[in-house]
């Protein structure tokens, strides 16, 4: 069974390699990587022995340089401490205390922490390097910080000289598609505070939700802020709603909610950027005042899933610009960061190209086309939000037909749109939904919550860089950073929120503040696992699928057997796995070389951190069936993108995930599919097995019948059995196999026909999805 080196030598290795990287060249001691765990990973730190008492009695020091920084000491709130908070550090009479310095020979965001056995000293030139220093503080603590009772904590010495390599580390929150209160990003801005992220995006406006309030435009949350209850349905097969049917799924923030969202953050140093999407994503809107399209029509706002998106801001209308900038002024009352993202994005213009108003502003212009008009439309409101003071941010679509002139763009489809707008002159902000979209997958599918699609592992999150090697200097001036996008199709719940932020977007943390030397994942890994703790205590429902066991397969027909790799997001842990009826426990066996398997048995496998199983285990079972390796023709051929590995993709053991995209389906459009399996000898049957995938938002059904036939000869087939399935409403994707039993008899030719739905319920084509054929 084991086919490969043990990786026992390898993993010394990496231990050895972790403790030299954590412990920093400048360390003075032979301190362990346990005892000073910190993401994001600081710039220098220098370790020595003993530690400083922190408690009530420890008194708290502000420079009288500081007053007009109104410091949040959130430390001292933590431990109850009641000693005042002094002017001069001379007005001290004994130690233990922690001052703050205003330093502003430090960049921004800098800041330097030394802690000795008498003192505390912090040094910064903001409240964000104040804030900074604070939360490496609580990191240094640990999880005590959290769940001890006690209001003593002992910290270790240590100095930490620290800056972020980014100014711009953020990310965007959804609450358009899926409402949440207020006091969810109150406790997201405390996490975004923990681990050195300044920026909270609001995606405050879509098709499905307006979330504003806005005082001269009332119904934009009256009628924009609630839609037709269709969450049992999959996002992208719900159905169109009437303006007259019942809406009471939704809410808003009033201005009120918002300006304590944006105080609260404030404390921290926080921005918190709003987006009000234009000329498109705005059905909300237009359902509230139908007068803002092109030709007034009377729409519901939608329940799901909206392609294309033709219902859009009429851009020939003065009354359209009128409305936006009464809205924009009442959003820069309540919101006092630089930036107002305005959107941009996916804005399908034809109804501006059969608007007599668009036309008509076309040639007054001396306009091209449609796609000029919205680089006016983007232009105008940018003019406007200038003569304000505000900066506007948009996604890379306002590039298109030219660009604004001082907007700095959001590139998300692939980095090319801020490559473009750097080499233009403009700042950009890089949020490429390869890397940084948190709404994608993080592990297996199969055992994940519905997530939109894509895959993006802890890896790949923290191996992100927004800056490009095939920049100039100039360009790489203009790269702010990025940030992660959780847009929230399928984020139902606040538990589901947390689970697809954290903990990818503590690797986004460290890739966008440490500079690129330090970066190995190896290592941090290391210390995510008691930073993991933290969030643990601080009641973080974090996706331990970090730490589920992952299978790669390999089929060698040859030999008729599967071999089978395993391993997790951290390369460190230990593998335990158990074989058949055998029981999976610690005791269980280590994995540490690739499985061989010949014959049908169950796998489960699953990691055990002090005594505790993490995540969720894999369990599959490895079916040698009379089909494997038998000739099989496939009629049609597959859809170009649906391929798999040929025909022996459906004869080859290893099954389909749930991830449709995942190369082990072959896929096939509206049509009509025969195979027709060949066995090595005659065999004696009784039954077929046809896996599908169905996957409604993707227009994949499971087929509408299928039909098994057999034959001795390949020429005359007898009909043994047919199942027919009907349309059912689906949200969720599912795998079923369709179970054919027939009486017991020899055959050595199997015809498999298989029928999809013609037409789904949203009136369009759809795809079937078949992998493994299995021959009892």
């Amino acid at each position: 069974m084991k086919t490969n080196q043990p990786k026992a030598g390898i993993m010394l290795l990496i231990a050895m390699s972790i403790a030299l990287f954590s412990c920093n060249t400048n360390n003075t001691s032979s301190v362990s990587k346990e005892d000073i765990a910190l993401i994001p990973q600081p710039n220098s730190v220098v370790m020595n022995k003993g530690g400083f008492v922190l408690n009530k009695n420890t008194q708290w020091v502000v420079s009288k340089h500081l007053s007009e920084q109104n410091l949040y000491l959130e430390i001292k709130e933590k431990i109850q401490n009641s000693n005042a908070v002094l002017a001069d550090v001379k007005e001290v009479s004994e130690g233990n205390y922690i001052v703050f310095v205003l330093n502003k020979s430090l960049d921004p965001e800098a800041y330097v922490l030394e802690v000795l056995e008498d003192k505390i000293t912090v040094e910064a030139a903001s409240k964000l390097g104040f804030s900074h220093a604070q939360q490496t503080l609580k990191q240094v603590i640990g999880k005590e910080y959290f769940t001890s009772s006690s209001q003593e904590f002992t910290i270790p010495l240590v100095r930490i000289e620290d800056k972020p390599r980014y100014q711009w580390r953020g990310v965007m929150l959804d609450v358009s598609r899926h409402f949440f209160d207020k006091s969810y990003l109150l406790k997201t801005i405390d996490r975004l505070a923990f681990l050195k992220i300044n920026t909270l995006h609001l995606h405050l406006v879509d098709d499905q939700g307006w979330r504003m309030e806005i005082k001269q435009y009332p119904r934009l949350t009256e009628i924009g802020g609630y839609r037709v209850d269709q969450e049992e349905k999959h996002w992208n097969a719900r159905t169109p709603n009437s303006p007259t049917d019942k809406a009471t799924f939704g809410g808003f923030y009033t201005q009120e909610e918002l300006k304590e969202v944006v105080a609260y953050a404030a404390k921290y140093g926080i921005q918190v950027i709003p987006e009000i999407e234009m000329p498109a994503h705005v059905m909300s809107a237009i359902a509230a005042y139908p007068e803002l399209a092109c030709f007034d029509q009377e729409i519901g706002v939608p329940s799901g899933g909206v392609w294309p998106i033709t219902d859009i801001y009429c851009a020939g209308k003065e009354s359209t610009f009128e409305f936006l900038e009464n809205v924009l002024t009442e959003v820069m009352t309540v919101f006092s960061s630089k930036y107002i993202h305005i959107g941009g994005d996916e804005a399908t213009k034809t109804n501006w190209a059969k608007c007599p108003h668009c036309r008509k502003r076309i040639e007054e212009e001396g306009l091209q086309d449609v796609a000029e008009l919205q680089s006016y439309f983007i232009k105008r409101i940018e003019t406007f939000l200038d003569s304000k003071g505000k900066t506007l941010i948009g996604w890379d679509e306002i590039l298109e037909g030219g660009l604004a002139p001082k907007a700095t763009v959001m590139s998300w489809r692939g980095i090319q749109g801020g490559w473009e707008a750097s080499k233009e002159g403009h700042d950009v902000i890089m949020t490429p939904e390869s890397h940084v979209y948190l709404n994608f997958y993080q592990g297996d599918q199969d055992r994940e919550p519905q997530a939109f699609g894509g895959y993006t592992p802890l890896e790949k999150v923290y191996g992100f860089d927004p800056v490009v090697d095939s920049m100039s200097v100039e360009q790489k001036k203009h790269v702010l950073g990025a940030q992660g996008n959780l847009w929230s199709e399928y984020i139902e719940t606040e538990a589901i929120s947390e689970y697809m932020l954290y903990p990818r977007l503590v690797a986004l943390s460290e890739a966008l503040w440490s500079s690129g030397k330090q970066k190995n994942y190896v290592a941090f890994t290391s210390r995510l696992v008691p930073l993991l703790e933290s969030l643990d205590a601080m009641g973080i429902n974090y996706a331990e699928s970090v730490y589920n066991v992952s299978a790669s397969t390999e089929t060698d027909f040859e030999s008729k057997s599967i071999n089978i790799d395993l391993k997790t997001d951290f390369p460190e842990a230990t593998i335990y796995y158990a074989l058949g009826n055998e029981a999976l426990t610690e005791s269980s066996k280590v994995y540490d070389s690739t499985l061989n398997f010949k014959a049908s048995d169950s796998l489960k496998a699953v990691v055990f951190v002090d005594g505790k199983k993490k995540g969720v285990a894999l369990k599959t079972y490895i079916d040698f069936h009379k089909g494997f390796g038998s000739k099989l023709a496939v009629s049609p051929n597959p859809h170009k993108n649906y391929q798999g590995e040929g025909a022996s993709t459906l004869i080859d053991i290893r099954k389909g995930s749930k991830n449709f995209g995942d190369g082990k389906w072959l896929g096939w459009y509206n049509k009509e599919v025969t195979l027709t399996m060949e066995l090595p000898i005659a065999e004696n049957i009784s039954s077929v097995v046809v896996n599908a995938l169905e996957n409604q938002g993707a227009d994949i059904y499971f087929p509408n019948k299928i039909q098994v036939s057999t034959s001795m000869d390949g020429v005359h087939f007898t009909k043994k059995v047919s199942v027919e399935r009907p349309e059912v409403a689906n949200g969720d994707a599912a795998i079923e196999g369709f179970k054919l039993a027939f009486e017991p008899h020899e055959a050595k030719i199997i015809k498999i026909e298989i029928s999809p739905i013609k037409k789904s319920s949203k009136g369009r084509g759809t795809f079937i999805f078949v992998d493994e054929i299995l021959v009892k």
